[in-house]
């Protein structure tokens, strides 16, 4: 077992930035993937980023290619979501997931343990 604690949302002037935390508890952090999600009223929770177990690899959501950096720190338990030039669009609940599995994996249904949300707001 795992436990996932977000936070660093808030409300932001589109353009800014914020750093979103994951903060895990239980069994070993390094042992488990790290995936980003997101989930706007009505719509699907969608894939935002992901991180291997090491930190040496991240894939990205097109969306956010280029403005969104994924990270990790093994050695504090936390996993991070670097959010830059922040879209009205981005606005969501960001959700921070771990999974045993060696891949990135991008589905939803493959990671085992959530948090349970920060809202991130863009707007003016």
């Amino acid at each position: 077992q795992v436990q996932l604690v977000e936070s660093g949302g808030g409300l932001v002037q589109p353009g800014g930035s914020l750093r979103l935390s994951c903060a895990a508890s239980g069994r070993t952090f390094s042992s488990y993937a790290l995936g980003w999600f997101r989930q706007a009223p009505g719509k699907e929770r969608e894939f935002v980023a992901a991180i291997n177990r090491s930190g040496g690899r991240t894939d990205y959501a097109d969306s956010v290619k280029g403005r969104f950096t994924i990270s990790r720190d093994n050695a504090k338990n936390t996993g991070y979501l670097q959010m830059n030039s922040l879209k009205p669009e981005d606005t969501a609940v960001y959700y921070c997931a771990a999974t045993g599995l060696v891949v990135v994996p991008m589905l939803p249904s493959l990671y085992n343990y959530w948090g349970q949300g920060t809202q991130v707001t863009v707007s003016s």
